[in-house]
């Protein structure tokens, strides 16, 4: 019986190989033989969870034509893998991925660090800051305060709570945009609402058109939703979409999603314009595509006098076209798994009808928390040390960034909590794997992307301030040297971290 799960095809693999190579090696370095370098970039793959574990590998004979080199050398570099654990073989059945005993197993998308590692450990893999205390205390003994009516029913509220629906729609309906209690829909995020949102519009087969970069993490849950991802490059640096192409995809495409991040964009952290929302509302209500806008950073601006452009959902109110996600997340706490979908009543309707073989609904209580804080006041001033975290730590690490890499690019945005990185030409895949064994963790470019792209960057999050901060760029230039020269067995284990 096979032990293989899935199967990479030999095109596929070769595109995702090719990828990695983004800077040919510098006076001194180390090239590996042939066969190395691809038994290494097969490993960077699956360690990244780039190509899945128990994934069958094309036959040498493929491998080689799509790769351009010979067979001895796939058959080298195969067999090396296979003597580091990396893969398994059985006559008849092939060759399929494995990781080393004792190894945990690749995440596919972007996990927190255990608490137990971040001593030694510097994690940027993460846009997330701690809670904003002392509100979330506040809120959770508020929403105790409230909970004895919630007790005595059944606690089932798939919709969510009759409160936070006309809370949130009084939010929009006060940014100009009239909306009704019963367009809305609480979540448990807003990946659990992007989820439903996927599993309602668009069944397995269907096209999603993305933007590239786009969140990681959505881009798995469409992945393993069966959806095919139809990405749409962004424009050059901060300036958003670029309109043509969204025009010309949606047309060829036709594609029945499209999934979009319009304020301070993950990972580039980009801020569509007025004219930009209203063009590709107008575009998508032409072919026919629903556009889902996810609002979860739309909050974190660090110019408390930006003039904002107005939501998306704005050129589309009756919500025909536009469905919003929005979420406590980001703005507040990524502990606080509250999200929200406006749309229109049928859509919403639909959603919830189909939640009853998902989740049922979302926990009361932190349901009572949020709703407290939007009622109380308590929303704004923590969002407030929340934006003020954020412009902190963006200064901090672009300060240290530019000493210490000075040769990375990026454009710093004017919100958000992301940072899109250019690494001076080298491997973001490459810098993720050598950025463990010096004690920084940072997610590879082409986890926001589709078949391999982006691997000259890595994404930074505005999460860590002062001195760590400044360790973090250290170790990130010990990294990006280490992959400069060829080879990472030399590198320093971590030091711990003072606080």
């Amino acid at each position: 019986m096979a032990q293989w799960t899935s199967a990479v095809g030999a095109a596929q693999l070769a595109r995702l190989l090719t990828s990695q190579q983004t800077r040919p090696p510098g006076p001194g370095s180390r090239r590996p033989p042939a066969y190395r370098a691809l038994a290494d970039g097969i490993r960077l793959l699956v360690l990244e969870g780039r190509v899945p574990v128990a994934a069958r590998l094309p036959a040498e004979r493929e491998l080689a034509v799509s790769l351009a080199v010979s067979r001895t050398t796939v058959a080298a570099a195969y067999e090396a893998l296979r003597g580091e654990g990396f893969l398994e073989s059985r006559r008849g059945a092939g060759s399929w991925t494995a990781v080393p005993a004792g190894n945990p197993l690749p995440a596919r998308g972007l996990e927190p660090l255990p608490p137990e590692a971040l001593g030694s450990m510097i994690d940027l893999g993460t846009a997330a800051l701690p809670a904003p205390e002392p509100w979330l205390t506040r809120a959770v003994q508020g929403a105790l305060g409230e909970l004895p009516p919630y007790a005595h029913t059944h606690g089932d509220y798939p919709a969510g709570l009759p409160a936070l629906r006309e809370m949130l729609a009084e939010r929009y309906t006060a940014r100009g945009i009239p909306t009704m209690p019963e367009q809305i829909m609480v979540t448990t995020g807003a990946m659990g609402a992007i989820d439903a949102i996927c599993h309602l519009f668009a069944g397995r087969g269907e096209r999603i058109a993305v933007e590239s970069p786009s969140y990681a993490n959505i881009l798995q849950l469409m992945r393993e939703a069966g959806a095919r991802l139809v990405p749409v490059a962004m424009a050059e640096g901060l300036a958003g979409w670029d309109l043509d192409r969204w025009r010309q995809v949606l047309r060829d495409a036709a594609p029945r999603l499209a999934y979009v991040v319009a304020d301070f964009h993950n990972p580039t952290g980009a801020l569509a314009d007025e004219d930009q929302r209203r063009q590709l509302v107008e575009a998508a209500r032409s072919a026919g595509t629903v556009l889902v806008v996810d609002e979860t950073m739309t909050e974190l601006h660090f110019d408390p006098d930006l003039d904002m452009p107005r939501r998306v959902c704005a050129f589309d109110p009756a919500g025909s076209t536009v469905i919003t996600v929005g979420s406590a997340s980001k703005a507040f706490w990524a502990g606080m798994r509250i999200g929200w979908v406006r749309a229109a009543p049928d859509v919403i309707r639909s959603l919830v009808a189909a939640r009853a073989y998902a989740d049922l609904g979302t926990p009361v209580l932190e349901q009572l928390a949020v709703n407290w804080l939007l009622s109380t006041g308590g929303w704004e001033e923590a969002v407030e040390l929340r934006r003020s975290q954020a412009r902190d730590n963006s200064a901090a690490l672009v300060a240290a960034l530019r000493r210490e890499v000075p040769d990375w690019e990026f454009d710093v945005p004017v919100g958000g909590l992301t940072l899109w990185v250019r690494a001076g030409g080298l491997s973001g895949s490459r810098l993720a794997e050598v950025g463990e064994r010096v004690g920084v963790r940072v997610p590879s470019g082409p986890r926001f992307g589709v078949d391999g792209a982006f691997e000259g960057y890595v994404r930074l999050p505005f999460t860590v301030s002062g001195a760590v901060a400044d360790e973090a760029a250290v170790r990130l230039a010990a990294a990006a040297r280490l992959v400069r020269e060829g080879g990472a067995s030399g590198a320093e284990p971590p030091r711990t971290l003072i606080a």
